[in-house]
């Protein structure tokens, strides 16, 4: 079972690409990584960062899937429309299923990618995946709704192009869940943490690697929510670090 990450590299090691893959091996999967910027960051504060070339990522793609048999993939931080436009069309010719985390805004606040992609992800990339899982500022901007509430978060996820679940972290825990426009609410208890950063990387990166091994989307998402509820409240950096 191969599955891909498409994202930044941090670092710090607690969000992009590295995160992906210590979560994909945590439950069994081999994972392969497609880096599509560098970042300088850190749990607390944000730098810079540094977009790779469309063309290198897209030989990065390639050069992984001469090799390998991928069928689920995750995307992280795309940085640029030109980018998302590009994985959009290498989701298709290979025929991958993509679960998308749509990355906009690092944990510390620094702004990781261009003011335009939330308008690429709906034209470009949702349309073409399986799943994506914003936060509820994510879905803010995907939407153009303000969620304050759990009927603004239903709403939300009615508006949003392909099947997702807006995560509660900012919403007293209630995660938001619409698959083929049923509607399931699943909520968690809030831990008082300084485990703050990465936490879509490993929900996303989580559900991809329970799909690869057979599981439905609703289970791998409910799954996925377990095995990072509970990196949260143990505090396990060595598998993740996260706040939904």
């Amino acid at each position: 079972m191969i599955v891909m990450s498409i994202a930044g590299v941090d670092p710090s090691g607690g969000a992009g690409v590295f995160a992906d893959l210590k979560t994909f091996q945590a439950i069994g999967v081999y994972g392969t990584g497609i880096v599509t910027a560098l970042t300088a960051q850190n749990p607390y504060k944000f730098f810079s960062t540094l977009p790779i070339s469309e063309n290198y990522i897209s030989e990065q793609i390639d050069s992984v899937l001469d090799a390998y048999d991928v069928e689920f993939i995750k995307t992280g931080m795309l940085y640029s429309p030109e980018i998302i436009k590009l994985v959009s069309k290498k989701i298709k010719e290979y025929n991958l299923k993509a679960v998308v985390d749509p990355v906009m805004v690092a944990t510390s606040g620094g702004d990781l990618t261009r003011e335009d992609l939330a308008k690429a992800m709906n034209k470009y990339l949702l349309p073409n995946s399986i799943l994506t899982t914003p936060n509820i500022a994510e879905a803010e901007k995907l939407t153009d709704l303000k969620i304050n509430t759990k009927e603004d978060a239903i709403k939300a996820s009615e508006k949003i192009i392909c099947d997702n679940i807006i995560t509660g972290g900012h919403l007293d825990g209630i995660n938001t869940i619409n698959i083929n426009d049923e509607i399931t609410i699943k909520k968690q208890e809030l831990i008082k943490t300084d485990n703050l950063h990465g936490t879509g990387c490993n929900l996303s990166s989580a559900i991809v690697a329970y799909l690869a091994k057979n599981n439905d989307l609703h289970t791998s998402i409910l799954k996925a929510l377990d095995y990072v509820y509970e990196g949260i409240k143990n505090g396990n950096h060595g598998t993740l670090i996260a706040k939904l």
